[in-house]
């Protein structure tokens, strides 16, 4: 009898664990999860205000915290500065930053990324991003 109750119980908490996890899956995200995204060419580090962006020959902020909508969309303002190789001159003026806006999805560890600069309407490009992934960069020397 006592076997038969310890399995019953047993079986009741399996189930109950499988129900949590089910219902947390069917639960949205609220915003992009926090840490290291990389990607080719892209290293995205977001933080629970905005995120900062570094590429291959640039660099860039995004200026307020990542919100999803229900379907895992987001889009952000921020700032986008294009590099050169090499040090900066001396009475060399610093590279001009750019207003920039960031759209993209995520479904929590897969992120695709398209960044457009808002004053020039210049598209930087469409990134694919993975949570905890180790980014490809190639510094502009």
């Amino acid at each position: 009898m006592t076997r038969t109750v310890w399995k019953a119980c047993l079986c009741l908490a399996l189930i109950s664990g499988i129900g949590t996890l089910v219902a947390q899956a069917k639960s949205p995200l609220k915003s992009v999860p926090t840490g290291s995204w990389g990607g080719e060419h892209i290293r995205l580090t977001v933080t629970d205000v905005g995120a900062t962006v570094e590429y291959d020959c640039a660099f860039g902020t995004i200026d307020e915290p990542l919100w999803l909508d229900k379907n895992g969309n987001f889009e952000v303002r921020g700032t986008h500065v294009i590099e050169r190789g090499g040090p900066l001159q001396i009475g060399e003026p610093p590279p001009k930053r750019h207003p920039a806006m960031y759209c993209g999805w995520t479904d929590g560890s897969h992120m695709r990324l398209t960044v457009t600069l808002l004053d020039t309407k210049e598209d930087v490009g469409t990134f694919l991003l993975g949570l905890g992934r180790q980014p490809q960069l190639e510094k502009c020397l």
